[in-house]
């Protein structure tokens, strides 16, 4: 073995001392790797996040449009910098979809079917630039809201009709529930959003004395938006069902007829239909017209969109002919 010497500063070792250090560093250098590695994973798998607290749907009284609200969850002081996000998901209980928003506030507001329950979820989101890298995800929240279901299913109405006349007249009418006693009556609520609160309708269609159907006034700026509808009754012998319905008002209008049908023949076989748009608040390009033509025992229909159309006779022995134009909102 060769012996340590030592010259000046410097150590002179021998073959295998110089083997074991070398060895040595690169064991020393391996283990300060796996230590950081470890330490990384450690910090990621120890973050997590509260769901939202005090979750809860309210319902303001506005006839199926209902408030899903919630408050920050806790322990959130280490995130103060980070934008935290809400996923929401809701729907009514018998359907088959869920809803599903993205949103960073505490409320959000949305239509439902109160005939049926409505049961909602929600957890809280933080971005993967807050917890390095990878988004984490807070356990669900869940809630769920149903009405009132007093009364049995068949004191509810029946065979509800809603129709908005020419855009302008929006009548409503319905049927009593089945064997329901004589004392009941109804009463129709209705909502959209504009309105501060449910109004009753003032202006009922009467049945010896009994409601079964509504009048409504000027509806101001009540188009493109839900309409939401509570009938309900009262009877001194049972409680009784309510019933809700929600629609848009532009999706039920239904136009007056043509006016002025005029019939000019110019030949022994032209013949000139011609009539005019009925008054109103809808404009002629939103219409289309249906031609119905009976010439003896043969009958045709056609559609146009101008208010004036042409037609050649098939014989000029017909005995009968017979016009009939409507129109129908686009």
């Amino acid at each position: 073995m060769l012996e340590k010497r030592k010259s000046g500063n410097f150590k002179i070792l021998n073959l295998g001392e110089m083997a074991f250090t070398r060895l040595d560093s690169r064991c020393l250098y391996t283990l300060l790797i796996c230590m950081a590695f470890g330490s990384t994973l450690s910090s990621n798998a120890e973050i997590n996040v509260n769901a939202p607290q005090d979750f809860e749907i309210v319902d303001p009284g506005y006839l199926g449009y209902l408030y899903l609200q919630w408050q920050r969850p806790l322990s959130l002081d280490n995130f103060k910098e980070c934008t935290v996000e809400y996923e929401l998901k809701y729907r009514n209980i018998d359907s088959e979809n869920w809803k599903t928003v993205i949103t960073k506030n505490l409320c959000y507001k949305d239509g439902f079917d109160l005939n049926k329950g409505v049961e909602a979820k929600i957890r809280t989101l933080l971005p993967g630039q807050c917890t390095n890298g990878s988004e984490v995800q807070s356990s669900w929240a869940e809630v769920t809201y149903w009405t009132s279901l007093q009364g049995n299913l068949g004191t509810k109405i029946q065979d509800m009709d809603c129709i908005y006349y020419n855009w302008q007249d929006l009548l409503c009418s319905w049927k009593s529930g089945m064997g329901v006693h004589f004392d009941t009556n109804y009463n129709l609520f209705y909502w959209y959003e504009g309105l501060h609160h449910a109004l009753q309708c003032a202006d009922y269609i009467k049945v010896n004395g009994k409601n079964i159907g509504c009048r409504f006034p000027y509806l101001e700026s009540s188009d493109y938006k839900d309409f939401y509808i509570c009938v309900n009754g009262s009877s001194e012998s049972e409680p009784i069902r309510p019933s809700y319905f929600i629609f848009q008002l532009q999706n039920i209008v239904k136009p007056l007829p043509p006016d002025y049908l005029s019939l000019i023949v110019k030949s022994s076989e032209d013949i000139s239909l011609k009539w005019n748009m009925p008054r109103g608040p809808i404009p002629a390009k939103c219409f289309i017209y249906e031609i119905k033509f009976t010439e003896d025992d043969t009958t045709w229909v056609t559609t146009t969109v101008e208010n004036e159309i042409y037609i050649a006779r098939t014989s000029n022995e017909s005995k009968r002919l017979c016009f009939l134009v409507r129109q129908k909102y686009l």
